[in-house]
């Protein structure tokens, strides 16, 4: 578990280790979420961090392809 204090601003550094787990580096952006009085810190991502996470080895697709996998997909096929 870690803890951090308050400032009289309301300010308060993320330990090192939350930002580790995170993945959040300085001046990322995060968002705080509360439910039933716990809060949840995710991380928002910038859109260029996300370049390349996904790879698709082979031939491209064709959006016709594309298209018939989702309706494939959702006629449960």
């Amino acid at each position: 578990m870690y803890e951090s204090s308050i400032t009289s601003k309301g300010q308060t550094t993320i330990p090192k280790h939350v930002r580790e787990a995170l993945g959040v580096e300085a001046g990322d952006r995060v968002r705080y979420v509360i439910t039933d009085g716990d809060v949840r810190l995710l991380s928002l991502r910038p859109i260029g961090r996300l370049f390349g996470a996904l790879q698709h080895h082979g031939a491209a697709v064709t959006i016709e392809e594309m298209e018939r996998a989702v309706s494939d997909g959702a006629a449960g096929e």
